[in-house]
């Protein structure tokens, strides 16, 4: 499931235009829901995915808050990227307790943010 996540966030990055509002609500909640059920169980390659999904959820929800004139959107999106920030933040941890360090996590990041998504079979 992680593995599909990833390609769809790396669909949406990639996209020229900005989806709705619903559509990355409905994302983000399918993605806190797999998280709070199978977070704390994940291997290192899903780590790594989770990770990815996280922060860009995160960055992107900050970034709406600066685009939207909607207060209730507005307030949902701080909400959205606070509790994938948590995650985020969860995630960092525990690669760093499996020996990596921010640096070669950045290395690792900037690669995940350069990969295309997988064509749909």
């Amino acid at each position: 499931m992680m593995e599909k996540l990833y390609n769809q966030v790396q669909i949406y990055l990639n996209m020229d235009e900005e989806i709705e509002f619903n559509e990355f609500q409905d994302f983000y909640k399918t993605v806190i829901s797999e998280l709070n059920e199978r977070g704390q169980e994940l291997e290192e390659d899903d780590i790594w995915r989770a990770l990815f999904i996280a922060e860009s959820l995160t960055s992107n929800a900050k970034n709406r808050i600066k685009e939207t004139k909607n207060k209730q959107e507005k307030k949902k999106y701080k909400k959205m990227g606070q509790r994938s920030k948590l995650w985020a933040e969860h995630f960092t941890l525990r690669l760093h307790q499996s020996g990596y360090n921010e640096k070669q996590i950045n290395e690792r990041f900037e690669q995940m943010l350069e990969e295309e998504p997988e064509a749909s079979s």
